[in-house]
C-alpha cells in the first residue's frame, strides 16, 4: 500500500475527568442554584430553577491534541506508534501513561 495516514492523538493521564450530567440534576445542586440565583436574580426571593429540556452537561478534560503521520502499511502499528513519537518529544508526564487516538484521515 502507498500513501500516508495523518494520526491525531492526545495523551491520557490518570486524574483526566468525563463526568456527563443532566441539566435537571445539575440545577438541583444547592451551590449552583445559589450562585445562579445570586447571579442572575440578586435581591429576589422564592425563586425556583426548572430545566425545560432534558439536555445533559459534559465536565471533560481539555486535551491537546497531537499529529503524526506514518506509512499506510503501518496502520496496525498506529497505537505503538503514536506512543513512540509521545515519548521522543517528552509529551508523557508524571501520571500520564498512554495515548488515545482522536482521529485517523489518509493522505494522499
Amino acid at each position: 500500500m502507498e500513501g500516508m495516514i495523518k494520526v491525531s492523538y492526545t495523551i491520557m493521564c490518570k486524574k483526566d475527568v468525563n463526568i456527563e450530567l443532566s441539566l435537571s440534576k445539575l440545577l438541583q445542586n444547592e451551590k449552583v442554584a445559589k450562585a445562579i440565583k445570586s447571579e442572575f436574580a440578586s435581591g429576589l426571593r422564592n425563586l425556583s430553577l426548572l430545566a425545560k429540556q432534558s439536555s445533559d452537561i459534559v465536565i471533560k478534560s481539555k486535551k491537546e491534541v497531537y499529529t503524526i503521520e506514518v506509512s499506510k502499511n503501518d496502520f496496525a502499528d498506529l497505537l505503538e506508534l503514536a506512543e513512540e513519537d509521545a515519548r521522543k518529544h517528552k509529551r508523557f508526564k508524571k501520571e500520564c501513561d498512554g495515548v488515545e487516538i482522536v482521529d485517523m484521515e489518509t493522505v494522499d
